[in-house]
């Protein structure tokens, strides 16, 4: 298995913390990259970190019988609203690997909720974002922050929100393995 820390985040890339990373708003956290750029910086969506509020709490979507839950996404702007889908048709949505796909006309979606046409399963939504400078993100994988994944986007809609962090982990086998059994506190071990 090719060392971890070569690989380039992208988008698309998923950001696994380190287990040991101290920082609340991203402790034990997988991050899904939604733009990465050298020059522009990076914007994701913490993918772990539920809120207590549902969809329809904060938006009116036309169908009250759709309960999605809103995750964290990030401590950026907690005032927005993003997600991420599988829906090829949802115009201007930006295709971020073959089944992953990021945003898209909200107002075309709303009606796509509301004529039944979106299962829960397809979409995930978050209020607020996480984003990085220009070369902050590499300063962070250099000093061993973040573990980058470039395979395991296509589990997100498989996986639930608690055990994601731990599942990738494991199944990237070998000292991530370990990792993933690393205790919260590490004194009570």
């Amino acid at each position: 298995m090719a060392e971890t820390r070569s690989i380039k985040p992208q988008s698309g890339s998923l950001l696994i913390s380190e287990p040991y990373q101290g920082d609340p708003n991203f402790e034990r956290s997988v991050v899904l990259l939604c733009n990465h750029s050298e020059q522009e910086g990076t914007f994701g969506l913490v993918l772990n970190r539920l809120s207590n509020l549902k969809l329809t709490d904060v938006v009116d979507v036309y169908s009250e019988s759709f309960e999605a839950d809103l995750g964290i996404g990030g401590p950026v702007q907690a005032n927005t609203l993003h997600y991420i889908h599988n829906l090829p048709d949802l115009p201007e949505a930006v295709q971020l690997n073959e089944h992953l796909y990021w945003g898209g006309d909200f107002e075309v979606l709303r009606t796509m909720i509301g004529t039944g046409r979106v299962p829960v399963a397809a979409i995930r939504f978050f209020l607020g974002y996480s984003g990085w400078t220009p070369g902050q993100l590499q300063e962070e994988i250099d000093k061993n922050v973040w573990i980058v994944n470039n395979i395991a986007a296509d589990k997100l809609f498989n996986l639930e929100a608690d055990s994601l962090w731990r599942s990738i982990l494991r199944d990237m086998g070998g000292k991530y393995k370990v990792l993933s059994n690393y205790p919260l506190d590490p004194r009570l071990n």
